[in-house]
């Protein structure tokens, strides 16, 4: 569920990784709350695109921070605009108070994206991000002007088979084990005892949003779903995600790659590619030409 990722100046919209908030301003402004926050302070965008014809959402796991997407934009054509979210509690957010339940993570970032709409949408998330996207899509489904493109869940069971565990009870010894579980070389971070005191609240939150998170009756969604998992994954199983077909009206498929529960890190050049040429194949459904990928 985790991936583990400094919350210093690494990933900052300061930072020397092209980290800005998206609304292309040096710095995010500092919220007084967490689900009311500036609009710009959920969204990362790692590169500017000045005439986009689709935005790509990317929604990371328990842990993890918009960074966790800085390198997509290697191998994303010029015409998508990428968007990473930002949870609070985390880099450039770290002031601001952790989110511990999925309404108020949904809530704050449906809120925000509404600045968005008027491109065709995609959205990806990885692990608990992965739930997150589709409560956030089925949400924005409900608004005039958005259109979802494709949900793309990675490395997550679909709602049928979520089963909650009694995180609140576990001291932090026992998340940090449970994250060298399915990150053992990013978890290397917590052995510093500033860097632990700094990032436990933020991994404590999102634990207790997949302790309490009770998957919703949800309305299928109107476009097609990917399921992406890794072949080695200790938590979810090829059948398991074959499941995901019950949220959708439209088309699923699977995708199997080499890899644990972050197979994405070693193999994010294909992932990425196999998104760009689905996400290519509804463009040129809807009779428009390709682009090639730079």
């Amino acid at each position: 569920m985790p991936i583990v990722q400094e919350p210093g100046t690494h990933g900052r919209a300061s930072g020397g990784d092209g980290c800005r908030p998206a609304d292309g301003s040096a710095t995010a402004s500092a919220p007084s709350g967490s689900a009311g926050s500036e609009p710009s302070a959920w969204f990362r965008r790692f590169r500017q695109v000045p005439e986009p014809r689709l935005r790509l959402v990317c929604f990371p796991p328990a842990g993890g921070s918009a960074s966790l997407y800085r390198t997509w934009r290697r191998w994303l054509p010029d015409d998508i605009d990428m968007l990473a979210v930002q949870y609070p509690g985390r880099q450039d957010r770290l002031n601001e108070p952790c989110i511990d339940t999925m309404d108020l993570l949904v809530t704050g970032v449906a809120e925000a994206f509404v600045q968005f709409l008027g491109l065709p949408v995609a959205m990806f998330g990885h692990s608990m991000g992965a739930s997150v996207a589709h409560e956030v899509a089925s949400r924005l489904e409900q608004l005039p002007g958005f259109t979802l493109d494709t949900l793309f869940v990675s490395a997550r069971v679909p709602p049928k088979h979520i089963k909650p565990r009694s995180w609140d009870t576990e001291d932090d010894e026992a998340l940090i084990a449970d994250i060298r579980r399915l990150d053992g070389v990013n978890a290397a971070i917590l052995d510093d005892p500033d860097m632990r005191a700094l990032m436990m609240p933020a991994i404590r939150a999102d634990y207790c949003i997949a302790d309490t998170y009770r998957p919703r009756s949800l309305a299928p969604l109107g476009a097609p779903v990917v399921a992406y998992v890794g072949d080695n994954d200790p938590d979810v199983s090829v059948l398991q995600v074959r499941d995901w077909c019950e949220i959708t009206d439209a088309g699923f498929d699977v995708a199997v790659f080499p890899g644990g529960h972050f197979y994405l890190i070693s193999a994010e050049a294909e992932l990425v590619h196999d998104v760009v040429r689905r996400l290519d194949a509804t463009w040129q459904a809807d009779g428009a030409p390709s682009v090639p990928m730079t």
